[in-house]
């Protein structure tokens, strides 16, 4: 049987390093692998054409499209970003002090609809029963005063009361100075650090509280997916658990090569702590792939897109992965 040829977008993950690097054949495909600088301008090119038959994809983008009912797009449980974000949100210190003192106030985001976004606002609410229903939000890139990427998600079902920034400042720039009172979603404002006496994170001690979050939740946001294009999983539906097989087996490679002490990987000086502690908290793999592992996670984002109106009606886990109902085990 002769074999696939498929394209495949993402950015430069240390789990993906063995998929690109061709390590290891995969069962019935040829991956052309291209890598590119951010995961906003893989989404937009996936979601605006056809150039990628596989790509990384934003979670609440992906999810987003399933539940309005007509999702070009086929996900794996396999998951190339996930972050935590107690230490993503930074506040003009003159302005907030408390997680409840961001009542009301104005707060930058990159993109409203973003995962990011979107796991800050239900921490907020879930973790510390701050009311973001008085908040206007300032909508615009982190650093620079342009705006951040094309998103697909659908409309937002209910009003919210979002501008788009056209001061010509960048959200930091605007942190800085007070026009807004603190920026959530991905990145740190450079502020965090050329303006430390005007800006601070709400939560210094992140470490800690993501720590505690973490054992008490279970819950380490995923911020990306792998979507594969509808038409070429339903025309070889064989694909789903081949890439799957071969993405799992890139990671368990990557943690195999962080392991390696004798001469230090990355440029983190206490690795071995780092990984001593992974395996302590995580039992050895902080990045699992499927869908158990990732349970409480994934019905946590799927609670998030419903209760702030990105999707009409709930969701379960089993309902954004397609492959599952034709038999693929995850």
């Amino acid at each position: 049987m002769s074999r696939l040829s498929l394209t495949f977008a993402c950015c430069r993950y240390d789990r993906m390093e063995a998929i690109r690097e061709g390590a290891f054949p995969i069962e019935g495909i040829d991956l052309n692998c291209i890598t590119l600088r951010s995961g906003r301008e893989v989404f937009d090119r996936m979601v605006g054409g056809q150039e990628f038959d596989v790509a990384e994809l934003s979670a609440s983008e992906f999810i987003s499209l399933t539940g309005r009912g007509d999702c070009p797009f086929v996900a794996l449980p396999v998951f190339p970003s996930r972050v935590f974000r107690h230490g993503f949100i930074t506040v003009n210190r003159k302005a907030v002090r408390t997680p409840k003192e961001l009542a009301g106030k104005r707060i930058g985001v990159p993109l409203y609809t973003q995962t990011a976004a979107l796991f800050v606002r239900g921490l907020l609410q879930d973790e510390y029963d701050v009311d973001l229903s008085g908040v206007h939000w300032v909508q615009g890139a982190t650093n620079s005063p342009e705006s951040h990427g094309n998103p697909a998600a659908p409309p937002l079902l209910k009003p919210i009361s979002i501008e788009q920034n056209t001061s010509g400042r960048s959200l930091s720039e605007l942190l800085e100075r007070g026009d807004i009172q603190a920026i959530i979603g991905s990145g740190l404002p450079d502020s965090l650090r050329s303006h430390p006496d005007k800006v601070q994170r709400l939560f210094p001690d992140f470490h800690a509280r993501e720590l505690d979050y973490f054992r008490r939740t279970r819950i380490f946001p995923i911020m990306h997916l792998v979507a594969i294009r509808r038409e070429i999983y339903e025309k070889h539906p064989f694909v789903a658990p081949s890439l799957y097989q071969a993405l799992c087996a890139s990671k368990d490679l990557a943690l195999e090569k962080m392991r390696y002490l004798g001469a230090l990987r990355y440029m983190l000086p206490w690795l071995m702590s780092d990984l001593d502690e992974i395996d302590q908290v995580f039992g050895g793999d902080p990045w699992p792939y499927g869908i158990e592992p990732n349970r409480p996670t994934l019905e946590a984002a799927l609670r998030y897109l419903h209760d702030q109106s990105l999707i009409a009606a709930p969701l379960a886990v089993e309902d954004i992965f397609e492959p599952l109902r034709d038999g693929c085990r995850f």
